[in-house]
């Protein structure tokens, strides 16, 4: 049987601030939010997207819908990243506990700190976890989306 080639992913989050939402993670994982004022600028040159689509944000033109992050040595080109998230505007806030969530991997020499350092970005602590298999710190980011460092 052939190996399965390595897939690229994005992982899609629904949220109530988009960008406030990928200025966290981006801020979270060491990503980059993607720059769209170009594309922008392009779509509203042709005519496909009006003021009414997007707003200014830190000086640069962005959809009002949503926003991505991406790993910071992926490509640039538009639909090319291997490792994004996207964040979209939905109207409803988070209701229940995630299905699926991150586990972000520091190290039990850096889970303090970087607990720390997620709540200075706005995270909150949910449980601090010793189990059998290992210990770990759940925590919500800005919206309540659950997460992991372990």
């Amino acid at each position: 049987m052939a190996a399965t080639p390595a897939i690229n992913w994005q992982l899609t989050v629904d949220s109530g601030d988009p960008h406030a939402q990928a200025d966290f993670w981006a801020a979270a994982l060491g990503y980059e939010v993607e720059d769209h004022d170009a594309f922008i600028a392009g779509l509203v040159e042709q005519g496909y997207v009006t003021e009414a689509d997007y707003m200014v944000r830190n000086g640069r033109r962005v959809f009002n819908k949503g926003t991505g992050i991406r790993h910071p040595e992926d490509s640039k080109e538009r639909g090319e990243a291997k490792h994004r998230i996207l964040f979209l505007k939905v109207p409803e806030g988070k209701r229940v506990k995630n299905r699926l969530h991150m586990d972000l991997t520091v190290g039990p020499e850096r889970r303090e700190a970087e607990v720390s350092r997620l709540e200075a970005l706005g995270a909150t602590i949910l449980a601090r976890v010793e189990e059998a298999e290992g210990v770990h710190v759940t925590m919500a980011d800005p919206e309540g989306n659950e997460f992991c460092v372990q």
